[in-house]
This record gives structure tokens, sequence and C-alpha cells, in this order.
């Protein structure tokens, strides 16, 4: 669901159903793109869901909706491709943001040691995954009993969750940080500031123009629809 498209509904409303909650409009049942019910595990999201459904004007504007989006990401391509998600995720977890420092500027170096090191300690003792760190240009491999942690926690994870994680691991650029958002460990502001420490730096000695704002609010966007889903999962 990518296109605007013209209000046709006067209602929008959580129903209790088989799958959950349903969303309905004026009675009948909202469809994902892939044709299943568009439902959620708890009361909670599927009224958050309606809302957004609500809040639209004239236009239905799915861009403006990021839950119904995840919601629908979630039984459309999660549930039925879980593998590959999960190999998705695996292939960040490899080449993890937080591993990658620099060397010069030295005050980038540090601040990159004193802010993303206490994540990987986090990682290391929540998950059994001890992730190595590197100032090289190319890639280093990860170990594969921490890299194997990681999927055991993954394949552990219920399909909702793993879409917020799925989604926050994209606009992160860190499988690390995205399961610190998941867990509570972080924030989704503590997230995003992280994720963007390197580009915070860079405005920080050059500024700041306006392609590179739009993406970074867009990145912020999400990041913050994946961590009310998590909220809204658990109300």
């Amino acid at each position: 669901m990518s296109k605007t498209f013209k209000r046709f509904y006067a209602q929008a409303q959580a129903v209790a159903a088989e799958s959950g909650f349903a969303i309905h409009l004026d009675g009948k049942p909202v469809k994902t793109p892939r044709g299943r019910p568009l439902a959620a595990p708890s009361l909670a999201l599927a009224e958050a869901i309606a809302a957004e459904w609500t809040a639209q004007d004239e236009m239905v504007v799915p861009a403006t909706m990021p839950l119904t989006q995840l919601a629908s990401t979630a039984l459309d391509r999660v549930g039925p491709e879980r593998a590959h998600i999960t190999g998705e995720l695996m292939t960040y977890a490899g080449t993890d943001l937080l591993c990658y420092r620099a060397e010069i500027p030295v005050d980038l170096a540090a601040r990159q040691t004193r802010d993303w090191q206490p994540l990987l300690d986090w990682a290391a003792l929540t998950f059994d995954a001890p992730l190595v760190v590197t100032t090289a240009l190319q890639a280093v491999a990860q170990p594969p009993q921490a890299l194997a942690a990681l999927e055991r926690s993954l394949d552990r994870t219920d399909v909702w969750r793993l879409t917020a994680i799925q989604s926050a691991t994209a606009a992160l650029g860190s499988l690390v940080l995205a399961l610190a958002l998941a867990e509570g460990r972080l924030t989704a502001a503590e997230a995003f500031e992280l994720s963007q420490l390197d580009e915070t730096y860079q405005i920080e000695q050059w500024g700041e123009d306006y392609e590179a704002a739009d993406r970074r609010a867009a990145l912020a966007a999400d990041i913050a629809a994946a961590a009310r889903l998590l909220d809204l999962l658990q109300a």
C-alpha cells in the first residue's frame, strides 16, 4: 500500500477477531496489499492503526500511516518470509555499524568508543554475542558463535517484534542498536542519535544540507514508528 487514494469510508474501528483485533472500515475488514485481513495481536495496536485511518482527510496517504504499513509488513512479508528476513538481519550483524571505528579524527574515534562500546558490551552480556571492533576499511569477520547467538535470539522473537526489529535495523544500520531498542535498553531518540554519530560529527564540522536533513528526519520517523509498535504490542 504505497499510492494515495480517495477516502471512501466514514468510520474506522478495531474489532475482536479470530486473528486478534481486525481493522474495519464502515464494518468491512481492511485487507493488506497481499489480501490478508489487516489485524493486530493487541487491542492497543489495533486501535492505533484504526486511528491512522480515522485521521486521513479526503485522500488516504499511506506514507502517513506507519503502523498500518508495519502491520502489513508483519502479515505479508515477515511472517511468510521469516527465514529470509532473519538472513537479512544477520547480514547487518556481520557488518554492524558499531563495530567500525575511525582512527582519525581522534575526537570522533573517542566519541565512537565512548558511545558505542557500552552497547557492544551490553550485547555480549545479554546475548552472549561478543562482536569484534575494527578500524580497518575492509569488513572484519565476526565470531561465528556470536553470530549464532544473535540468530538464536531472532529465532525466539515473535513475528511482530521481529517486524519492529527489521524496520529499526534498516533505519539504524545496526542490529545491535535495534535489539537494544526492542529490549528497552535505548529509546528511539537515543538509538537514532547513536546511529547518526558519524553524520552528526560531520554536521558539526561542515553544517547540514536540506537533503541530508530530510533523510535524517525520515530515518528518525522510521525508528520512532518501530519503537511505538513495540510499546503497543505490550499495552
